[in-house]
């Protein structure tokens, strides 16, 4: 039974559960009170939501006595109603459900109720004092109703209709406000349709006015675009009216109305901005919380943030006072007085700009911006005597700059340049140098004034600190800063930490992300282990496997355990199995707070505990987990409650094999009846709405539907060609041709604009080009189609064609030696900026021609870009060449700076590097499309310049050479310290190496843990790829209880003729995750005895067959014991299917 039954179980309780037991039927009829004989007449006609509005009614003003549940029941006797306390009890329980998963019915209820219903209706949706409804020693928890009904698909939308309809007819206007406040914000604003908006009431009070749109203020961000609009036309035509103003000439705009508006002033027109009065400007620039209200205007536009510039220097306030620019919000990052500006008021602006980061594009203009003042802000005066007045705008310092600095300035601005955020790589490498030259020695004071730079010490720097300072690193504030080290760097200082003879410091005293590094070798040394110490840290699922064992034997209390953060990670099959069922249910919460953490196997494991306890109590989301036939036992009239409940959930990280998914997919299309008829059932679907069908989408979904669930496909990370073409055709058919589309509307299709073509696309491009490239910003990261990044391109060069001080350079770049670049358009350092992934698009020409200071700028930003083929690449390393002469020249923040561009380096050149620094060589493993012969010249070129032989590489070493440990031989492995490899088992566990180099490590494993044979489930788990080495005698003497646990990458490293080694018995325990793992190569080479097994597997199978009780009952109303074993069944395995195989992510 769900949670919401049972709380709508108790109102039948409300007024019959006291003394029922000992009830006796009246001789007579006895006198009722006419709201409580009103009460039972409602409940005679069925209307059970009216009887319970009465009754908190009368309760209100009466106090419940013992004997007025005996005289209701007297009355409905009376009336000859055949009622039984359980007939009754199951008719209201039946008829709340429905209207909890029906909201329209409820809807329709609350128009049926009359004013006094509908009055208490409200009311309970407010937070009175009186949460709850106390019946002589009956408790019912309105609050807790208030918020299912609040957090409930659907109930909220029907709430929030009936308030708009009803609401301000029959309560106070802020009454009313309040609650449409409580229902928006529960729906993260979704409701605010333009249609909607119609709705809303036009004559409200002023303090009923101003507190309404102080909520649409708040949910600004969660609405669409063109309710944005909507809702900015009802306000401006409230204000408008209120203003009394007929002339024309003179604006509506005064100085309240933009408080009002708030971030709705954005949607001002530039022409009504310039007609605002200096008067009315002057008086709201004055007002305290103007600046707050300007520091979230985070769309606003150049135009638009120019026309109130203009507008405040034509009122009394001069916007180059200090004053003044404090007050100006993010239109600062606007600001266009720059002629004959004082470079202290330069210094302010920059100051200011901080907030710049916010904006919602524009960032290049930003940039140019801070670069402009900058130099004004320099003027007279050196880098170093500037540097720690300069701000944030100290991030558009070039390598040539920061390399100026001296130490002394460094040390003496280090208070704003350990704050600062938007460094690259490169200038921290640079700064941090320039800092601790000055120091000389890095102790854990000059540690903890480092901040955000500390990122930029080198891994042997970090190492050779003294293990007390670091120990108190660990333990302060700084320690915050741990996960912005590189792996190599981490390692560093775990090494140190972990030294032997210490005792300053422990395991326990490492936190957040940087505790996932300790290795598995190092915690079973560690003594000190409570469950309270583990609640802030991350964990690895090695490591939680390890801890809840350990732990496990000296706590007895389940809930310490499950509470103490990531540690649920180690919960395995045997431990649910071990709980008793009242156990089970009673701690199951904590798996649900964290179901994110689970695994499919783990999650597998509690659906068949819950199947086996109380299957009448299961969340309906976890039938998908079970083998799929079992989704047949959800009967017609649970198919809303299974939606709703498969809906809050990842079906791709719930369900990992595809024709699996299929079936799941299959129910919920019957229950759907392949159609989405409305918006409620949108609210219904949730994340199922990405895995709608073509067809439904296309053919199934009404307009009604459709409008609300275009935002949440907006979302779906990874939707069929299929889905992505019915939805074109839907868009199309909704807004026509993209040439015909509104600023709104092109904002709110979001991502949908690359379902487009590149013909299409170029009607949006020429009218909203901020619009497009601020939506391609939002996508990076993301390989995008070729067409949309060409519209993105074709953007921005128009408009530097419109504006030629920040167009493409053209001609020869000084000092780049390149004679071939006359007529060739290369690109600006703006352009470059604003470009983003679409920088793909520039031909090699372009690329070679950039000039040397664009170059410098920008190399990090280039060597970013995902889509850069290899020609591009190399033409950007030839670029390289030319600012920076051979490669043998080149520094260490130069090298990491250039990102994929290092993929062009050849054998020759990447052995002419300086790779002497593991930082060095760690910036460089971090790209993953090395040839082997290239990782090789890097593993070598290390050793050789750093003098280190393989006996001497250290573990940071080990973990900063990261994939050009592929490139070792067998050899060279074996010569690897035990002692060092032991601490980083983890994260070589996580390379895909070949299976000879897999195989060696291995070996050395068993140095480490033992044979294979004696390995447990962390050790498994900890090792990732490395188990992928085991032979085929050792795979097969592995118990089969270990190989859920097994990493699904090391499933798909395993050689195919060493893999059909496992058992029919090993196959079948791999657990959901690690059977989605298995290759189609792998699959090739089974029995059918291994195919069925595997399949059972991918279904989510009990092991033990004789577990896997075949369907006698439905899982989600009857009796709570499990089916009978040996009960027969016929289902079909579908042996025949090919599975998908899916890439698995390494769990690190």
């Amino acid at each position: 039974m769900s949670q919401e039954s049972k709380t709508y179980r108790l109102l039948l309780f409300l007024f019959l559960s006291h003394g029922a037991a000992s009830h006796r039927a009246s001789e007579s009829r006895q006198d009722l009170h006419p709201l409580l004989q009103k009460v039972a007449e409602e409940i005679i006609d069925g209307s059970y939501l009216n009887a319970l509005l009465d009754l908190i009614q009368f309760q209100s003003s009466h106090v419940w006595t013992a004997d007025l549940s005996h005289r209701v029941l007297d009355y409905l006797n009376s009336r000859n109603v055949a009622f039984t306390i359980p007939s009754l009890q199951a008719a209201m329980e039946n008829h709340l459900e429905q209207r909890l998963y029906q909201p329209q019915k409820l809807l329709e209820d609350l128009r049926g109720t009359d004013a006094l219903q509908f009055h208490t209706a409200m009311r309970c949706l407010l937070e009175d004092k009186k949460d709850r409804l106390e019946l002589d020693d009956v408790v019912i928890d309105l609050g807790e109703i208030r918020k299912q009904a609040l957090q409930s698909p659907g109930v909220n939308r029907s709430l929030f209709l009936i308030t708009l309809e009803r609401c301000f007819q029959v309560l106070n206007p802020l009454e009313c406000v309040e609650i449409l406040g409580r229902v928006l914000r529960g729906s993260s604003g979704h409701f605010l349709q333009p249609d909607l908006t119609e709705k809303l009431p036009r004559d409200l009070r002023e303090d009923a006015f101003k507190n309404l749109s102080a909520v649409f203020r708040e949910l600004y961000d969660q609405t669409s675009a063109q309710s944005q609009r909507a809702l900015y036309s009802w306000m401006t035509g409230i204000l408008q009216t209120s203003s009394n103003v007929t002339d024309d000439s003179v604006s509506w705009v005064s100085a309240e109305s933009l408080w009002i508006l708030g971030r709705y002033m954005v949607h001002l027109p530039l022409e009504e901005i310039t007609n605002i009065s200096p008067i009315e400007v002057g008086l709201f620039i004055s007002y305290d919380n103007a600046t707050k209200q300007l520091d979230t205007v985070y769309d606003i536009t150049p135009a638009l943030a120019q026309a109130f510039l203009e507008r405040i220097r034509a009122s009394s306030f001069d916007t180059r006072n200090t004053s003044t620019i404090h007050r100006l919000g993010l239109l600062v990052c606007f600001y266009d007085d720059l002629e004959l500006l004082d470079a202290a008021v330069a210094q302010v602006l920059l100051h200011q700009m901080i907030k710049c980061s916010r904006l919602r594009g524009f960032q290049a203009g930003v940039q140019k911006l801070k670069a402009d003042l900058l130099e004004i802000a320099m003027e007279n005066q050196t880098l170093n005597e500037t540097l720690g007045s300069l701000s944030d705008a100290v991030v558009g310092l070039t390598h040539s700059q920061l390399e100026s600095l001296s130490p002394e300035a460094v040390h003496g601005a280090i208070s704003t340049l350990n704050q600062v955020s938007g460094w690259a790589k490169s200038q921290i490498i640079l700064l941090s140098a320039k800092y601790l030259a000055h120091e000389k020695v890095l102790s854990f004071y000059n540690a903890s004034q480092m901040g955000v730079l500390l990122a930029g010490v080198s891994t042997q720097a970090l190492h050779a600190m003294d293990r007390r300072d670091l120990s108190q690193v660990l333990r302060s504030t700084i320690a915050l800063h741990m996960s912005d080290l590189s792996p190599a760097q981490q390692h560093g200082v775990l090494s140190k930490v972990m030294e032997a003879g210490g005792t300053d410091s422990s395991i326990a005293d490492i936190q957040g992300a940087f505790f996932k590094e300790v290795s598995l070798f190092d915690l079973r040394r560690e003594p000190g282990f409570n469950a309270s110490v583990l609640k802030e840290k991350e964990l690895r699922r090695s490591q939680a496997l390890f801890l809840l064992e350990l732990l496990s034997k000296t706590t007895g209390r389940p809930e310490e355990l499950l509470s103490a953060g990531q540690l649920i990670k180690g919960v395995m099959c045997s431990h649910v199995d071990a709980m008793s069922a009242d156990s089970f249910l009673a701690h199951f919460q904590y798996f649900e707070k964290n179901f994110a953490l689970l695994s499919p196997y783990q999650i597998n494991c509690l659906a068949w505990k819950y199947w086996e306890v109380s299957r009448s109590l299961m969340p309906p989301f976890l039938l998908a987990a079970l083998p799929a036939r079992y989704l047949a036992s959800v009967p017609a009239s649970q198919c809303v409650p299974f939606l709703i409940s498969l809906g809050k959930h990842q079906l791709d990280s719930l369900v990992l094999d595809s024709h699996k998914r299929n079936s799941v997919l299959r129910k919920v299309r019957q229950c759907l009846n392949d159609s989405v008829a409305d918006e409620y059932t949108v609210d219904i679907l949730g994340n199922l709405l990405c895995h709608l069908p073509a067809a439904v989408i296309h053919h199934g979904m009404s307009p009604r539907a459709w409008a609300t669930a275009l935002y949440s496909l907006r979302d779906c990370p990874d939707l069929s060609p299929q889905q992505k073409a019915a939805v074109k055709l839907r868009l199309l058919e909704q807004h026509g041709h993209p040439q015909n589309w509104t600023a709104e509307t092109t904002r709110d299709l979001g991502s949908f604009l690359v379902l487009f073509s590149g013909d299409e696309l170029s009607s949006v491009a020429a009218k909203f080009p901020h619009i497009l490239q601020q939506t391609a910003s939002k996508m990076a990261g993301i390989l995008l189609p070729q067409e949309f990044l060409w519209a993105v391109f074709e953007s921005v060069r128009n408009s530097s064609q419109e504006s030629p001080s920040s167009g493409p350079s053209s001609g020869p770049s000084p000092g780049s030696h390149s004679s071939g670049c006359h007529g060739v358009v290369a690109p600006s350092s703006e352009n470059i900026i604003r470009l983003a992934e679409a920088n793909t698009c520039w031909a090699p020409e372009g690329l070679l021609c950039l000039e040397e200071a664009t170059f410098c700028r920008t190399v990090e930003l280039l060597g970013a870009v995902r889509g850069f083929s290899l020609a591009q690449l190399r033409t950007l390393k030839e670029k390289a060449v030319q600012v920076w002469d051979t490669p043998s020249y080149w520094r260490e923040h130069q090298i990491v700076s250039l990102g994929r561009i290092a993929l062009a380096l050849n054998e020759s050149e990447l052995e002419q590097l300086d790779l002497s620094s593991i930082d060095t060589v760690a910036s460089l493993s971090q790209q993953t499309e090395w040839t082997p012969a290239q990782a090789k010249s890097i593993l070598q070129g290390f050793l050789e310049d750093s003098g280190y032989s393989i006996q001497d590489l250290k573990s940071f070493h080990l973990v900063g050479l990261g994939a050009t440990l592929c490139a070792m031989n067998v050899t060279e492995i074996s010569l690897i310290k035990i002692s060092e490899f032991r601490v980083v088992v983890a994260r070589i566990g996580t390379l895909l190496c070949s299976t000879h180099v897999l195989a060696e490590f291995k070996r050395k494993a068993e140095v480490v843990f033992g044979e294979p044979t004696k390995w447990s489930s962390s050790v498994l788990q900890e090792l990732g790829t490395i188990a992928a080495g085991l032979t085929k005698e050792e795979l097969r003497m592995l118990d089969k209880e270990l190989m859920p646990h097994f990493q699904p990458s090391a499933i798909t490293c395993l050689p195919d003729e060493i893999f059909k080694e496992l058992s029919v018995e090993q196959i079948a325990s791999l657990g959901p995750e690690n059977a989605a793992a298995v290759t189609p190569a792998q699959r090739r080479q089974l029995s059918m005895l291994q195919l069925h097994s595997l399949q059972r597997a991918l279904d989510g199978a009990k092991t033990r067959s004789w577990l896997d009780a075949p369907l006698s009952a439905s899982p989600t109303r009857t009796s709570s014991s499990p089916s009978p074993p040996g009960a027969g069944v016929s289902w079909d395995l579908g042996l025949g299917c090919p599975l998908l195989v899916l890439i698995p992510k390494l769990l690190w």
